[in-house]
């Protein structure tokens, strides 16, 4: 359970911490765990959503580092947990640099703990509607070459912007900061088109007065004009350039089997700067 930590009111949920405790998490609070709640009894499977992102995110970001990109912006990072950013990264890049962006007070204590050895990583306290306080903050400017390739993420955060708060613009933004061979990774929830998605989008709705699911065309549409997506496209998170099935004749690879329809509400693809 999260101690107590300044500037955090426990009475209301938050995206991370609900998003830590689907993940089996520790840094959380009983708001947090009634709306994980919800999801884990009223929608029987839904977990495999924030299973699925996080595995996505760990083989795009393997695969960025495979391109040669040795610095990340994480937007809407959310809490610590297995396999963070920086640690796919350093496996294939030893020294990558890291800046972890997230408006959750808590997440800026338990990164800081637990990132506080390693000078090539930072975690700062922004809002990503905000990109030119996190830009010009002294920690991305540390760490941050802006004349070198970046990997920028923006993994399950998209879909909580309103059409109103442009998010297409908010990549185009950064896209138009970063030089060429940079890549940028979008993960996002689909519109599903049934019941059980349905109700998931609502009670989000409900409980933060924000979010909207997306179809692929707009989620496409959120990487803008400029950028090449690369293989092998928009597709489920899953079956994103999954990880070879186990020596085991028997066993279903993700791309043969029928997915769940949890499975199918949230898609990504990685996408590269000419």
């Amino acid at each position: 359970m999260a101690g107590h930590i300044t500037g955090i009111d426990q009475s209301q949920p938050s995206i991370a911490r609900v998003y830590d405790y689907l993940l089996g998490g520790r840094d959380n609070y009983e708001a947090d765990r009634k709306i994980g709640d919800f999801f884990i009894r009223d929608l029987p499977g839904s977990v495999a959503i924030a299973y699925a992102n996080r595995q996505a995110l760990v083989r795009a970001v393997g695969a960025i580092a495979r391109d040669g990109i040795t610095q990340f912006i994480d937007m809407g990072s959310g809490l610590p947990t297995a396999d963070n950013v920086h640690q796919v990264a350093q496996v294939h890049v030893p020294g990558a640099r890291v800046a972890y962006i997230d408006n959750d007070p808590i997440v800026l204590a338990h990164g800081r703990a637990l990132l506080e050895t390693d000078d090539n990583t930072t975690v700062i306290h922004a809002d990503l509607r905000e990109p030119e306080e996190i830009r010009r903050h002294p920690d991305v400017e540390r760490l941050i070459d802006f004349e070198r390739p970046v990997g920028m993420i923006f993994s399950a955060i998209l879909h909580h912007l309103n059409d109103d708060e442009d998010p297409r613009e908010l990549v185009r933004w950064w896209v138009d900061r970063v030089p060429s061979g940079s890549e940028v990774y979008i993960s996002h929830f689909r519109a599903g088109y049934n019941e059980q998605t349905q109700a998931a989008e609502a009670k989000l709705q409900e409980t933060f007065g924000r979010g909207r699911w997306r179809t692929d065309d707009e989620i496409l549409s959120l990487f803008g004009d400029d950028l090449e997506i690369l293989d092998p496209g928009l597709t489920y998170c899953t079956q994103w350039r999954p990880a070879p099935p186990a020596d085991d004749v028997d066993k279903i690879g993700v791309e043969e089997r029928d997915l769940t329809v949890w499975e199918q509400l949230i898609a990504c693809a990685l996408a590269r700067k000419p």
